[in-house]
This record gives structure tokens, C-alpha cells and sequence, in this order.
């Protein structure tokens, strides 16, 4: 395995690097400020988390090419943590949500040391996928409402997504426009055919119209306007709002409830979401490295972990491997984890010199990126994706979706994964197959297999994953053999592909499963057989 946490001697040189760094600072600059206000924590947590993520845990063990900062994925659960921790002060609930954030990252750094990083590997992918887009709706949902310019009177999410029409009616002119003018940007810009349009980023060039758009109509000056015939306030509560300098951002976490139930609910949504979500996304970056370097998963989870520890007793957001930015980082042609650094390192600088430029940002700007973002997380290709892997998966990914939409997070993922489990039963694998199948490994001179007996279900990836491990890096080729198994799942396959994508001097065959029945003709979907084998 490959040591990601050294600095020195990569190839590509730290100048590669830095412009990569600065790069992923300029699309971070305005997302972070958005992820907090999202979240309901201070606008500069965000900041604070990627000053963290960049010059601390690069020296950590974090993946080569990944960037650690505040997600998306993660703003439902701080978000939920400060309103029902707070109970009406959303100050209180910030101060508590931290304290959460402590506990959930110590937890975070013990998955680490115990090697139990790909246990993210081994959740049903249609799920975390339903999960995934939840989460983009409910952005979706609050952030409309801000790029309006209005405040919803709905707390639930269907009533949020109920008002948007009655917002758009309502909508104060000069913030839509802000806001409308951003979104614009944000799904052209990406299509322009210009060289030049690709060197720049989307939210750059989105902060480079609103802000000089919000001093023509005078944001930052409270007063009335009219328009239409209506009055209209307008006035500093649409800018950013910051503290003078960074030192009075810092905020300390309260642990007067740390044990209550509400609590371990969110410790646990924060740990197992923001884990899973990480480990995806290194194993997903991974995949982009044109050098097929592979990452120490437990490595960058203890260097997340004891990243969101820093961020939590200082006031930050939880971070993870953040994938949209990471893939900006490939993208720019990093090599090293000095791109992340150097990220966090001018994130730093800027806050600290010139904090003033970030109270100019208009809060439409800014709702805008979100409302991207959760379409993007929400998008219908996503639908039709997992359709096409199976109508099990189909109902996986829905299940998810709307049981998270109606409940919560936890719930809806919990739905999602007792449906999988019910499906696979359905299907003729008793749960003795599920939770119990033997993995047997023989070895001869160039070659290996490794046949599982039961039920090749997302269950089973550990214990292969472990077998996969004692297997020398220069074997000539690994055979899985499942033709002992009345079941193979989806989140198995995909599995399968993730844990050998660094075997690069390894040819492995998956054989035995041809002649099941498939969900789909998707060459991942989910098979099964007929017959009902004894349990082992």
C-alpha cells in the first residue's frame, strides 16, 4: 500500500501542486461560506474546517489528491443537530452541535485504528445514492427560499418545497436577480467552449457579477425600494455576515447534553455518514488518478478524524474527503497532498488579511451555489442510472430518498438497508447466507482464489476484502469464484472493483455467477438462484 502522507519526492513538483492548491481555494472560498449558513453554524466554521483540512491534515495520512473540507452531504445532519439541540436558540444548538462534533470525531479515529474504514465499501451503493439526493432536495428545499430573497414560514421539508411557488410570487426583485444571475452562471459557465472559461472557476466567476451587482443596488445600505408598485426592504441581513478578524470566530463546544438522546442520534449520524462519505470519496478519486496510485483508507480516516476533533473544539463544521473539490484537484493536475495544503494555507491568508472582502458577498450568491449543488446531488440521471442497474436498486434508491425526506437521515438510510435485506430473502438467501458466508482462499505459485460459499451480499465484502489483503501484490491473477452462492448483489460487484482497482499487476476474474437469474442486464446488476442451497 502506498504511503499517502509523504511530502516530499512526488513527481509534477510543488509548483503543479500550488496552482492546483489555489485553484480548489477559489472554488472553496465561496462554498464554504454557503455549506455553514446551510448548516446554521457561523459562515466562517467552513472556513475554519478547510484551514484545518488543508494544513493539518495533509500531514496526516490523507489521501494523495482528495481535499478535506465541509460537504453538502453532511449539512442535513448539522443543521438538524443545531435546531433540535438548541430547541429554538439556534446559538445554543451551534455551541452543543460542537460537542457533538467531538465525540462523533473520536469515534471517527477509533473506526481508524481498529482498520475499519471500508466498512464504508460495504453499504448498499443505491442506498447511499437515495441518501445522496435526499439531501439535494432538502437543500434544495431551504437555500430556494434565500435565493428569493424570503423567509419561509414551513419548518418541514414538503411544506419548503410547497412554498417555493408562493416565494417566487413574493420574491424581493433585486435578491432574485442577485440570485438568478448566479444560478445562470452556474449551469452555463461549465459549457463555454473557451480555454480560457475552463482556467476559471463557476463560483468565481459567480462572486466577480453578484458582488459588484450588489453595490450597484446598494445591499449593504439598509432602505426601500419600489418595484412594480411594491416596497421592498433590502439591506445588510442579505450580505455575509462576519466577526473582524478570525481570532473572533473561534467558538468553544458546550457538552451540557452531549449524552442525551437527540445527541447520539446526531454522534452517530456524523460518524457513520461522515466515514462512509469519505471513504467513497477517496476510493472514487482513486479511480481518477492517472498514476493508479492506491490511498491507506484507515490513514485518511484517523487524519479526518482528528481533523474534525480540531474543527469541533474551535468552532468548525465536520469535514470529510470532499469529492467535488478533489476532482477539481485532479482535474488541475495535482500530485501531492501539497495541493490540499496549499488550499488551506491560502484560505488562511485570505481571512486573515483581507476578512473585510468576504462581507460583500451577497447571501443570494451563495444560496445560488447550494441550489446547484443539491440539483446536482438530486439530478434525474441518478434516477436513471439506478433504474438501469435494476428496478431493486430503483426501489433502494427511493425508498432512501423519501423515507429521509419524511423522517430523517438515519431512518431513511435504515429503511433503505432492511428493503435490501428483505429483497435478498425474497430472493431465496436465508439470512444465515447473508451474515454468515464462508470465504475459503487457496494459493498456487502465480495465481489465487478465493470462493465464497452462502450469499455474495454486501455482508460478505469484509471478509473477502480481508482474504483479497493476504494476497501478494505481485500475484498474476485472482479468480472469485461464486458458483457456490445462491446470491450476488449489486453493492458486492461494485465492491469487488474498488478493493482490487490498485492490484495493477493482478488480472481478476469474477466466475460462477453467469447462469443465475439478473435483475437487469446491467453487468453489475443483482442475481440470484432458484434453488435454495444448504445453509452453511
Amino acid at each position: 500500500m502506498a504511503n499517502t502522507s509523504a511530502l516530499p519526492g512526488t513527481s509534477g513538483g510543488f509548483a503543479r501542486d500550488a496552482r492546483a492548491g489555489f485553484l480548489v481555494f477559489l472554488i472553496a472560498l465561496p462554498l464554504c461560506l454557503g455549506i455553514s449558513l446551510a448548516s446554521g453554524f457561523p459562515p466562517v466554521s467552513g472556513i475554519l474546517t478547510a484551514i484545518i483540512g488543508g494544513c493539518v491534515c495533509s500531514w496526516l495520512g490523507s489521501a494523495r489528491l482528495t481535499i478535506k473540507g465541509p460537504a453538502a452531504g453532511l449539512i442535513v445532519i448539522a443543521v438538524g443537530a443545531v435546531t433540535e439541540l438548541g430547541q429554538g436558540d439556534m446559538a445554543v444548538g451551534y455551541h452543543r452541535a460542537l460537542a457533538v462534533g467531538v465525540v462523533a470525531a473520536v469515534i471517527q479515529i477509533l473506526f481508524a485504528t481498529a482498520g475499519l474504514a471500508r466498512l464504508g465499501i460495504t453499504m448498499s451503493k443505491s442506498v447511499v445514492h437515495g441518501m445522496l439526493a435526499a439531501i439535494g432536495v432538502i437543500i434544495i428545499a431551504k437555500q430556494s427560499h434565500v435565493l428569493m430573497g424570503v423567509k419561509p414560514e414551513g419548518k418541514e421539508i414538503i411544506e419548503l418545497l410547497r412554498e417555493i411557488p408562493d416565494s417566487l410570487v413574493h420574491a424581493n426583485p433585486e435578491v432574485l436577480l442577485v440570485g438568478l444571475v448566479s444560478l445562470a452562471i452556474l449551469l452555463l459557465w461549465p459549457r463555454l467552449g473557451f480555454r480560457w472559461a475552463k482556467a476559471v472557476p463557476a463560483p468565481i466567476v459567480v462572486l466577480g457579477v453578484a458582488i459588484p451587482l450588489s453595490a450597484f443596488f446598494h445591499i449593504g445600505a439598509a432602505h426601500v425600494y419600489y418595484f412594480g408598485g411594491h416596497a421592498y426592504e433590502i439591506g445588510p441581513q442579505y450580505l455575509v455576515q462576519l466577526p473582524g478578524n478570525l481570532l473572533q470566530s473561534v467558538a468553544f463546544p458546550d457538552f451540557s447534553v452531549v449524552f442525551s438522546a437527540t445527541s447520539l442520534k446526531y454522534i452517530v449520524m456524523f460518524a457513520l455518514v461522515g466515514s462512509i462519505e469519505s471513504t467513497l470519496s477517496v476510493v472514487a478519486v482513486d479511480a481518477m488518478d492517472q498514476a493508479r496510485r492506491s490511498s491507506n483508507l484507515n490513514k485518511d480516516l484517523f487524519a479526518a478524524g482528528v481533523g474534525n476533533l480540531l474543527a469541533s473544539l474551535i468552532g468548525g463544521l465536520p469535514m470529510i474527503s470532499e469529492i467535488v473539490r478533489s476532482k477539481a484537484n485532479v482535474d488541475a493536475g495535482a500530485d501531492s497532498v501539497r495541493a490540499n495544503f496549499v488550499h488551506g494555507a491560502c484560505l488562511l491568508l485570505f481571512v486573515a488579511l483581507a476578512p473585510g472582502l468576504l462581507g460583500l458577498i451577497p447571501l443570494a450568491a451563495l444560496a445560488a451555489m447550494l441550489v446547484y449543488t443539491g440539483s446536482r446531488l438530486a439530478s434525474p440521471k441518478e434516477l436513471v442510472h439506478v433504474h438501469h442497474i435494476g428496478m431493486d436498486q430503483l426501489a433502494l434508491f427511493l425508498t432512501t430518498m423519501i423515507m429521509t425526506l419524511l423522517t430523517d437521515l438515519l431512518i431513511g438510510v435504515a429503511a433503505g438497508l432492511m428493503l435490501e435485506i428483505v429483497l435478498h430473502i425474497l430472493r431465496g438467501a436465508p439470512p444465515a447466507y447473508l451474515f454468515r458466508s464462508r470465504v475459503e482462499m487457496t494459493e498456487s505459485e502465480d495465481a489465487a482464489r478465493i470462493r465464497v460459499n452462502g450469499a455474495a451480499a454486501f455482508p460478505s465484502l469484509l471478509p473477502v476484502q480481508r482474504a483479497i489483503g493476504k494476497i501478494p501484490g505481485d500475484t498474476r491473477k485472482l479468480v472469485i469464484d461464486l458458483r457456490n452462492v445462491c446470491l450476488v448483489d449489486h453493492t458486492f460487484l461494485v465492491g469487488i472493483e474498488d478493493i482490487t482497482r490498485d492490484r495493477q499487476a493482478t488480472v481478476v476474474e469474477i466466475v460462477g455467477h453467469e447462469t443465475l437469474r439478473r435483475a437487469s442486464t446491467h453487468p453489475q446488476a443483482t442475481r440470484w438462484s432458484d434453488l435454495r442451497r444448504e445453509q452453511p
